[in-house]
Order: structure tokens, then sequence, then C-alpha cells
């Protein structure tokens, strides 16, 4: 149990750490965000910074540009987009600043809109693209359960409730979690985790998420589960694919302990930003 705790404060301290520091983050005061109706079309971007800063914006989470070169509170740039390709009318796009010790911020997500003639590559494909997205959501992770002297065959679905934003584009800081598991053929069956993950970002891989969880079957078997997941690679840049170790023990109760193995798709995509 004191590793248990160990972990469980590792975690806080590294949220009150990062909360601390995203109260001294650069905020991004957006000016104009438009494309000129005239040809070339050309993308309008001003903003101000509230320290100096330098920054970049990135379009679509594909095309990335750099502003300001230098630290500075005034940022504008004019982007000839005639020659991109994009997926909607409607255009995401973030910008992203430094300040003079180094550190990078991320603004809010914005969108500027394309202009009617333009053509783009998502059309009639959006609903299906939305529709297969929902049905890889949804899909259950398999997962291989290991007992002292028996070995099961689990199903668990994860739906990250509330992400954290962080510094990162691709992934928050962390996210709390609601998992459901089903167990083939164990005497304890089912059980509800509820926890916190955190994401740190690996250079090779996608991210190392050490995590924290609380889970009961509603019958009186409640304990605690720390794991350690692996992201190894994103798959068509909304879903990543991960490997996950976890856990599991009912506190005094020597012999409820059991090991967890599994691998599943993570996406951030139907969660609350806090």
């Amino acid at each position: 149990m004191k590793a248990l705790f160990i972990i469980t404060l590792m975690l806080t301290l590294s949220v009150v750490i990062k909360a601390q520091e995203d109260s001294d983050s650069i905020e991004v005061y957006l000016i104009d965000s438009f494309v000129t109706p005239e040809v070339p079309h050309t993308f309008m971007l001003s903003f101000f910074t509230s320290a100096p800063a330098k920054s970049k914006v990135v379009i679509e989470n594909s095309y990335s540009y750099e502003v300001s070169s230098e630290l500075t509170e005034s940022h504008k740039i004019d982007i000839d987009i005639s020659d991109l390709h994009f997926k909607e009318k409607n255009v995401p796009f973030i910008i992203q600043v430094e300040d003079s010790a180094g550190n990078q911020y991320n603004s809010e997500e914005y969108q500027f809109e394309l202009p009617e003639e333009t053509k783009v590559e998502g059309g009639s494909n959006f609903l299906l693209l939305c529709a297969f997205g929902a049905a890889v959501f949804g899909l259950p992770s398999p997962v291989y359960v290991k007992e002292k002297n028996d070995n099961y065959f689990s199903l668990t679905k994860e739906i990250p409730l509330l992400s954290i934003r962080g510094g990162g584009y691709k992934y928050p800081i962390g996210y709390f979690s609601v998992e459901y598991s089903h167990i083939f053929d164990a005497p304890v069956k089912n059980f509800v985790r509820m926890g916190y993950k955190h994401i740190i970002e690996v250079p090779g891989i996608e991210y190392i998420s050490p995590g924290i969880n609380g889970f009961t079957n509603f019958n009186g078997f409640n304990g605690i589960s720390p794991e350690i997941s692996v992201g190894l690679f994103r798959i068509i840049n909304t879903f990543t694919l991960y490997a996950r170790y976890r856990f599991n023990a009912k506190p005094g109760e020597k012999g409820s302990e059991f090991h967890e193995f599994s691998i599943g798709l993570y996406s951030s995509f139907f969660s609350l930003y806090l």
C-alpha cells in the first residue's frame, strides 16, 4: 500500500505543478483571421500576446508557418492558401507561442472559413468519416487477466471524460476517465473504474502514461489499480494504439491481486477540456 500511496502522491504533485506552470502561460488575443475572396486566396492572421513571444500557426494539423521569429507582442502573417488542400470549409488552426525562457504554449483551437468556390477534400465523406470514427471509438479493448492460479479473458471500455490542456499539440497533459470491464468466467466478473491518467510525450513513440484508478463491483469488492500505458502510434490522426499493464488489488485482502495486460485505442475527441 505504501507504493500505491507514493504513485498517487507523485501524480497529484505533477498535476499541481503543471497547473502552476499553466497559470503563467502566455495568452493569445486574436484580432483578424479570415481568407480574402480575391484570387489568390490569402489567409490574413493577426493577434496579440500577453507577453513578448515567438509564434507560429498550425493549420488543420498539417501546415505550419512561422509568424514571428523574434520576441514581440504584436504578430501578423499573410499566407497564400491557393495550393493547400483542406478537408472542410471551416478550417481549424491553433497558434503556438514560445516565451523568452523557451516555454511553449498552445492557444485554443480557432477556425477560418474558406470562400464558397474553394474545393475541399472532405465533402460528402464527412458523415461517413464521423460514423467510422464513432464505431472505432466504441470498440472495447481485449485484456489478458492473470491471477495467482488462473488466467481469464476480459473486455473493457474506457471513456475519457475530462482532459487537461497542456503544452503539447497532440495530447492533453492528462485526463480523467470512467471504465467498465467484464472478465469472462471469473469469480468476480464486472468492474467499474474511475481514475486519472497522466500523459508524457516521448520521442520515438507517442507517450508514456502512468495512471491510478479506483474500482468497484458494487458488491463489496473495492480496490485500487495503478497502471502504465505506452502510446505506440497514431491511426488516421485521431486514435492512438496503446499497450497497458495494470495491477489490481483490494486493500487489506491478501490474494485479491490480479494483473491485466491489454491493447486499446485512445482518443480525446469526445472528451471535455479543462
